[in-house]
């Protein structure tokens, strides 16, 4: 039944959420605690949303001014300079190494990411991680029409696709191409409460979660 999984990557495949959190807090440490706090939750709420439309939002909505193009350009190269050396050096999320090494050649696999596609590609490639996937999607690409494009390539039916995600982004992108969802789940159940999805703690479950797909499979 289930051919094609795409994975978000930041707190699925690499327990890097804390580490763009932090950059996040260390970027705008200057403008003062309560903005910090404000940014972070903001963050924390949208974790599936691109940098670039975080940078807007926060300019827009928490600090009230305008953002250039300078400052704009300038909080994108220091971000990505914090994080990429840290995402590359991030722990796995338990089971990620084996499912992917057991399953990436019976399920085409895809990594969906917020992340700008050139850096995401750079982490994937310095972590050897490159041959478990058929492609790669990051921003400026939103994550719904990276599905669809995907399954469009690949000539797979939204019924035979599954996206394992940790934000309402992931599970917009699903659910908006009518893909099967499972939430992973790790400090953010109220972002989940009220949907009806499989939860896993972590990649060791995923496997339990295929072969339920694939006994209901008429």
């Amino acid at each position: 039944m289930i051919e094609v999984i795409f994975f978000d990557f930041d707190g699925v495949l690499v327990e890097s959420v804390d580490v763009k959190t932090e950059a996040f807090a260390r970027l705008f440490r200057a403008e003062g605690s309560e903005a910090v706090e404000a940014v972070v939750n903001y963050h924390l709420q949208n974790t599936g949303v691109s940098r670039f439309d975080k940078f807007r939002y926060i300019y827009r909505e928490i600090l009230k001014r305008p953002l250039t193009e300078a400052e704009f350009r300038r909080l994108c190269d220091s971000f990505a300079e914090i994080v990429v050396n840290e995402v590359v050096k991030a722990p796995y999320v338990d089971g990620t190494p084996e499912f992917l090494r057991d399953y990436s050649e019976k399920y085409r696999c895809f990594v969906t990411s917020a992340t700008p596609q050139e850096e995401m590609k750079r982490i994937i490639c310095e972590r050897n991680m490159s041959q478990f996937f058929r492609g790669v999607y990051g921003a400026p690409t939103p994550k719904k029409d990276a599905v669809r494009m995907a399954l469009e390539e690949e000539r797979v039916k939204p019924s035979q696709a599954l996206y394992v995600g940790d934000a309402l982004s992931d599970y917009r992108a699903a659910s908006e191409n009518g893909v099967f969802f499972v939430a992973r789940i790790d400090g953010n159940e109220t972002l989940f409460k009220g949907i009806d999805c499989p939860r896993i703690r972590d990649l060791t479950e995923l496997d339990t979660v295929l072969d339920t797909l694939w006994s209901q499979a008429p």
